[in-house]
């Protein structure tokens, strides 16, 4: 295995679209409120402490794509099919594979998979397409 060299605006710039997709998809105009019904919270209830979820999630997406340049970069994907690719199969490998169970243990119904893990499916397609294809 040899050491990759990145150009580090696209993985910052996949970093702030997943924090903006997030933003998004679990806000008012997408899925917030069967969220917050699943999640038994109020809406426009306010959690302790968003402001430090708000940079965690943000720390979280850097590392996120920090990792998946390195996954691409070692695949040699170059283009947005190789990017969909490996998107779809970090999707199923880290997603779906303990998501789906989790949701079962929890006695959570499908819809809430379906929110979260379609957020990741969303994220992990078009940030593996942007790192693919901008180097």
């Amino acid at each position: 295995m040899h050491h990759l060299h990145f150009n580090h605006l696209p993985i910052f710039i996949s970093a702030v679209f997943l924090w903006l997709l997030g933003a998004v998809w679990y806000s008012p105009l997408l899925f917030a409120k069967p969220w917050v019904e699943i999640v038994g919270r109020k809406m426009g209830e306010k959690p302790k402490g968003v402001v430090h979820g708000m940079i965690a999630s943000f720390i979280g997406d850097l590392l996120l794509a920090f990792v998946l340049a390195h996954i691409i970069g070692w695949s040699g994907a170059d283009s947005a099919g190789w990017g969909v690719f490996i998107g779809v199969l970090m999707w199923i490998g880290f997603v779906l594979a303990p998501l789906y169970p989790q949701r079962i243990y929890e006695g959570r119904p499908f819809r809430y998979f379906a929110i979260n893990g379609g957020y990741w499916l969303i994220g992990l397609v078009a940030v593996s397409v942007l790192l693919a294809v901008w180097r």
